[in-house]
């Protein structure tokens, strides 16, 4: 398994890139892979592994064999398989067969019928994820 440091600090991914300006094709992580620790891409990543820990993207996209265990950032995220930890970001889609528990942070948000989703959605403006510079604390 590999470990990134987990000490990182993960806020929003660049700046350009936080506004729409990736480069390169789409990062992967492949069926049986494992990440533990933080992430970012400047640009979009497709998890179809198993990825524990901070995810920062500009797009997300957690395949129907994907799990992410953590906390995500990301100016799009689509789920269409298990999530369980906190979403930061304006754009959500959590599609048919997907399976999420914790809470969505978002401003625009689509749940498929199909979806499972045990948790909060709370509305946020834009303008909340513009300013985010890191994942706020967990409550207890």
């Amino acid at each position: 398994m590999l470990t990134l440091d987990h000490r990182a600090p993960v806020g929003r991914p660049e700046r350009g890139v936080a506004h729409g300006e990736a480069e390169g094709p789409p990062s992967f992580v492949g069926p049986g892979g494992r990440i533990q620790g933080a992430l970012e891409i400047n640009g979009e990543l497709v998890i179809s592994g198993l990825v524990k820990g901070r995810i920062a993207a500009l797009r997300l996209v957690i395949a129907s064999d994907g799990c992410v265990e953590g906390d995500i950032i990301a100016r799009e995220v689509v789920i269409r398989g298990q999530l369980n930890g906190r979403v930061f970001s304006p754009n959500v889609s959590i599609e048919d067969g997907a399976d999420v528990s914790g809470r969505v942070f978002h401003t625009n948000i689509t749940v498929a019928r199909g979806a499972r989703v045990t948790g909060r959605m709370p509305w946020r403006p834009f303008n909340y994820f513009e300013s985010l510079d890191q994942l706020p604390e967990e409550r207890p």
